[in-house]
């Protein structure tokens, strides 16, 4: 998956429904409201709740520019 892919528009997190950031090189992607981070798999994002995983504070705030 790269940034410019149209997908990204239209993916959503799975719990609270808002846009994701893609992170490079194109293998997550970060909700930055909730902290969570999903894996691209294959090309395909895994966006069930239970494939997200909690990123720590310290992560995050080196994720936080992204968004």
């Amino acid at each position: 998956m790269t940034p410019d892919d149209p997908l990204l528009k239209i993916l959503a997190c799975p719990l609270d429904k808002g846009p994701l950031t893609l992170l490079t090189p194109g293998d997550a992607l970060y909700n930055p409201r909730l902290r969570r981070r999903y894996p691209i798999v294959d090309g395909i994002p895994q966006l069930l709740p239970s494939s997200g995983e909690q990123v720590p504070e310290a992560e995050h705030k080196d994720l936080r520019h992204l968004s």
